[in-house]
């Protein structure tokens, strides 16, 4: 009687799939029925054989023919019984064996089985890598602890926020790696239904415990350092405008009032009361034109519209700009030896004509200024140097703050609203550009505006 040999990966897949579409048994039909029929079947196929052995070659002949059959049988269900614990210790459809009688069907189910488990390992590992690479790319922090504060995973956002190394840090216990005070008693304490608000590595982090399932718990932490400073800014700007317009309102409500008072005050008085209410106005109105100017360079909904710019053009108009300003006080000069630029023709007036007019009003009568406009090795460069009072190294880093000024008395002497640079700085942003600014105190400064080569037309 022949016997089905083993089978390994190709047999499988060629059999398997086979297997898979082998039609199923009616519902009707018990499934003890389709093993204990085809194996009745077999045994009486033996019991007929060894009988009509038995008949035509005597006893010997049908018991050695019967013994022989069922020895077989039993070598075959002891090789598939082996095979079976052998792929069980190493479980994979593509090496699973093949079958005869009963174990065709045995194959086919844990085929189906393996197969179906593979499929939803697979989706498993596809989720978790996609999980993983959410966490990778999410700006909050995200660590995971168990139950006893080992840390067991986090993403780079919590590195960098508190400071943590997976690879290092993995199995430690995070009271040990973060020992800031405030964290430690909001641990220990449990109190995870508030956030905790902390000052670590010289960022400000809000921080929260989140238990899930019964032995671990998630630590978020959000970087706060960019919103609180946006909110400083925002209650400083609030309190420098209040303060610079709380001054020229000052003087007009008190002039009306004292207008109001002595309706038959000299006409000279009154006279130079409304010359001074208008310099106060007209300080408000130039005031108020920069914040709005400064508030649609900060929004987004007013896109860059780029153009040619006739450099040679803008520069001569704001050195006649500063000539008007100065009077004849100021020995202004001007030079254009660059190309012209793509850019916001007004964007760039406004900047340039900034640089010139803080010129003009920092440098004493009979001192010299020069305009310039010149191309760099990487860039495009308008330049304006001044014979002026200079400003002081500690100051010059935050000159282009708003409402900052080196020498507020003088600052109001001579008009300015301390917004000018500001300006000066997000035009720059705008076009991809910078502001560098040389000063020394007493020998004068140089501002330079770079804007990018990309500024070059096409």
């Amino acid at each position: 009687m022949d016997t089905v040999p083993e089978a390994r990966s190709e047999a499988a897949a060629e059999t398997a799939p086979a297997a898979d579409a082998a039609p199923t048994a009616p519902a009707s039909v018990h499934p003890h029925l389709l093993f204990w029929v085809p194996a009745l079947l077999r045994l009486s196929l033996v019991f007929v054989a060894a009988g009509v052995a038995w008949w035509l070659f005597g006893v010997v002949a049908g018991l050695s023919l019967a013994l022989l059959v069922t020895v077989a049988l039993l070598v075959v269900q002891l090789s598939y019984l082996h095979q079976l614990g052998e792929w069980l210790h190493h479980p994979h459809s593509s090496r699973l064996p093949d079958g005869w009688g009963a174990w065709t069907d045995v194959f086919a189910r844990l085929y189906r089985l393996r197969r179906d488990d593979e499929r939803h390992q697979e989706e498993l590992a596809e989720w978790l890598a996609r999980f993983r690479q959410a966490m990778q790319l999410l700006p909050e922090g995200v660590a995971i602890m168990d139950d006893v504060l080992f840390l067991e995973w986090c993403n780079p956002a919590a590195e960098r926020h508190l400071g943590l190394t997976l690879d290092k840090d993995k199995g430690r216990r995070v009271t040990n790696l973060i020992r800031h005070p405030e964290f430690i008693d909001y641990i220990i304490l449990g109190r995870y239904e508030q956030p905790l608000t902390l000052a670590i590595r010289n960022r400000k982090l809000v921080v929260q415990v989140i238990p899930f399932e019964n032995r671990r718990q998630i630590l978020v932490t959000h970087d706060a350092t960019e919103t609180e400073r946006l909110e400083a800014m925002r209650r400083d700007f609030i309190a420098n405008a209040s303060h610079e317009l709380r001054t020229p309102l000052t003087v007009i409500v008190g002039f009306l009032e004292i207008a109001m008072a002595d309706p038959g005050m000299m006409e000279a008085t009154r006279v130079a009361h409304l010359k001074l209410m208008t310099e106060q106005g007209q300080r408000m109105q130039r005031l108020i034109e920069d914040m709005l100017t400064l508030s649609r360079l900060e929004s987004t909904e007013f896109p860059l519209k780029r153009e040619r710019v006739d450099v040679r053009a803008l520069v001569e108009q704001v050195a006649e700009d500063a000539r008007a300003l100065s009077g004849g006080r100021h020995e202004i000069e001007f030079s254009v030896e660059g190309p012209d630029v793509m850019g916001s023709l007004d964007e760039l007036r406004s900047a340039f004509g900034n640089l010139a007019t803080n010129a003009v009003r920092y440098t004493p009568e009979g001192g010299r200024i020069l305009l310039s406009w010149t191309r760099g090795p990487n860039d495009l460069r308008f330049a304006v140097a001044d014979t002026g009072i200079g400003i002081d190294e500690q100051h010059i880093s935050r000159l282009t703050e708003r409402f900052y000024r080196v020498d507020k008395s003088r600052s109001r002497e001579t008009q300015g609203t301390g917004l000018g640079l500001a300006i000066v700085k997000h035009v720059l942003l705008r076009h991809g550009g910078k502001l560098t600014i040389r000063s020394e105190a007493g020998k004068g400064s140089v501002f330079t505006a770079s804007l990018p080569n990309t500024s070059l037309p096409g």
